[in-house]
């Protein structure tokens, strides 16, 4: 996929996200038990954390922020604050979790299992692993 759409479908997202009532979005985002159960089939290496990063630059920082905290671009447009990825909160939850939330998305949050590779997407939890509080 071409810079291009990804920056399509992130306008998309927050465009027609905007849209989409906050219905089931007023508690805490809470993965399935299962998704517990899903393991990271991507090794945490130097190589893998880097292309992680480069996918969360081009897809996540505008509402996440360029170091995970929520910050982003255009955060201050959304309804529901994107989460901050240095939390313990997000910290405390599981690879499977995560992946889960980065396939499925929720409100203006894209899901991006059908945008980005499985690779893609465990390479982007072994990145958020990266961006603890200090």
């Amino acid at each position: 996929m071409s810079f291009g759409s990804y920056r399509n479908l992130i306008l998309f997202g927050i465009i027609f996200g905007s849209f989409i009532p906050a219905r089931g979005q007023e508690g805490k985002w809470v993965a399935p038990p299962w998704a517990d159960t899903l393991r990271n089939e991507v090794p945490v290496s130097k190589e893998t954390i880097s292309e992680g990063h480069s996918v969360y630059s081009r897809i996540c920082a505008q509402c996440h922020g360029y170091l995970g905290r929520g910050d982003g671009p255009v955060s201050g447009t959304l309804k529901v604050k994107p989460a901050n990825h240095s939390t313990l909160d997000v910290q405390r939850q599981s690879d499977g979790a995560i992946f889960w939330k980065i396939s499925e998305g929720r409100g203006a949050m894209a899901p991006y299992k059908t945008a980005l590779t499985t690779r893609q997407r465990w390479m982007l939890v072994n990145y958020i692993r990266t961006l603890k509080a200090e």
